[in-house]
């Protein structure tokens, strides 16, 4: 598409690396074939083995399934891209890929909350772990999780969609990443800079945060009891990883100086965020998961 200086931009060139298109999409096809693989396998297990029905597990399940559809609204439309050479894409779906991706970072920072909450319930109130985290209870945490995510994505894509695009429509990327867009617009953009700023701390660093005291009260609880020490440290484990990754990556990604957009190391940090990571987390927790690997091998003899 030609670019003109003085028309409003309703397609996006998303420029990528043709040189090493092939390579891309063979790396990403197995990666987000694993991906759904590792996602969905976890939450058959889950849903087969009725001893994986608590808590934990349930959400599990609700992040296995942001790390299927966040991909999921990306991945697929790359994996064309790469191998038809289309590079158009219409500004609405360029929209929607940044909406679905804000949504499900931000239903994966809540829950990871939530998350930590349900091991400082189970290690440091053990005996009143069934009446606190009661079905209902988890429920409007899951809801509360989808809820707030889609509303705040909402905020913030409002605000992009006030903006105005009327000069280059060439994005240096091979997906709709926010920072790229955003170096497009002809418009003033200080009050979606402030919102994004002010959204981005709310959906990380506040559920940081509340994930840092959670880890602080069940250190403080488990000091000096050596019994429970080993337990406590296995079961919160594969939480900790997952909350490193996440939010070191979101810090890093957020730190990253406008500037540095138009270089490859945000597309690095894009990729590992946006398929990398997802196609972790479930390996992640079943590695070490005695439950998880009995209910493995109570699937793989149904199939037998």
């Amino acid at each position: 598409m030609e670019n003109r200086n003085h028309s409003t931009v309703t397609h996006f060139i998303l420029l990528g690396d043709p040189m090493v298109q092939v390579v891309l999409f063979l790396i990403f096809l197995v990666v987000y074939v694993a991906l759904l693989v590792a996602n969905i396998l976890l939450i058959l297990v889950v849903f087969i083995d009725h001893r994986l029905h608590n808590p934990m597990y349930s959400f599990l399940v609700n992040l296995s399934v942001i790390n299927i559809c966040g991909p999921s609204a990306i991945v697929p439309r790359m994996l064309v891209d790469f191998i038809s050479g289309n590079k158009s894409i219409v500004f609405a779906a360029c929209v929607a890929q940044m909406f679905f991706s804000f949504v499900m970072r931000g239903c994966e920072s809540l829950l990871l909350v939530f998350m930590a909450y349900d091991r400082y319930v189970a290690i440091c109130k053990p005996l009143r772990y069934n009446r606190i985290m009661k079905r209902s209870v988890c429920v409007l945490m899951i809801t509360v999780t989808w809820t707030v995510s889609f509303a705040m994505s909402s905020v913030n894509i409002f605000f992009l969609c006030s903006l105005t695009f009327c000069g280059s429509n060439i994005i240096n990327h091979f997906m709709c990443s926010f920072p790229s867009v955003m170096l497009l617009s002809c418009s003033d953009s200080s009050v979606l800079d402030f919102m994004t700023f002010l959204l981005s701390a709310t959906i990380l660093l506040v559920p940081l945060l509340l994930i840092l005291l959670s880890y602080y009260k069940i250190i403080s609880s488990i000091k000096g009891i050596h019994s429970r020490r080993y337990k406590a440290f296995s079961s919160c484990t594969p939480h900790f990883i997952v909350v490193t990754l996440y939010y070191g990556m979101a810090v890093i990604i957020s730190m990253s100086p406008k500037v540095s957009v138009d270089g490859n190391r945000e597309k690095v940090f894009s990729v590992f965020y946006v398929i990398i990571i997802p196609m972790l987390n479930p390996m992640i927790y079943s590695l070490r998961n005695k439950d998880v690997h009995r209910a493995l091998r109570h699937l793989a003899q149904l199939q037998k």
